[in-house]
């Protein structure tokens, strides 16, 4: 999957969360740790949103790639944006899946998994 079709799908996100009543706050937050896609706010949650695109022919789904070393990774990082950006608001971890078709030009299917580090294995 190359960069063009991870941007198309993390724009599908954007416009997925907006839908659903999420502020977005960031988009591609980067530190020494990682990158966090997205961080959005909705209600009482500062959310950190990792997106995973995968075309329909993968073997993987998007989601199975979200390890734990990735999850570690996803929280130093908002840990470290947490510092420099203090909230009142809990923090939680998001996925979101995308899976496209025709190449990576269509999505055919998203998939939103609200605070997916409580004990996930993906």
């Amino acid at each position: 999957m190359g960069n063009e079709t991870g941007g198309m799908g993390e724009d599908y996100a954007v416009r997925f969360l907006e839908n659903k009543g999420y502020s977005i706050v960031f988009r591609n937050f980067h530190s020494r740790f990682g990158e966090i896609d997205i961080i959005a706010r909705k209600e009482q949650y500062i959310v950190f949103t990792e997106v995973k695109t995968r075309d329909e022919s993968c073997l993987a789904g998007p989601l199975e790639s979200v390890t734990k070393a990735k999850q570690a990774r996803i929280v130093k990082t908002a840990l470290f944006y947490l510092q420099s950006h203090p909230v009142k608001l809990q923090p939680r971890f998001d996925v979101i899946g995308i899976t496209t078709a025709d190449g990576g030009r269509t999505v055919c299917k998203a998939a939103h998994i609200e605070n997916a580090f409580c004990g996930r294995e993906f």
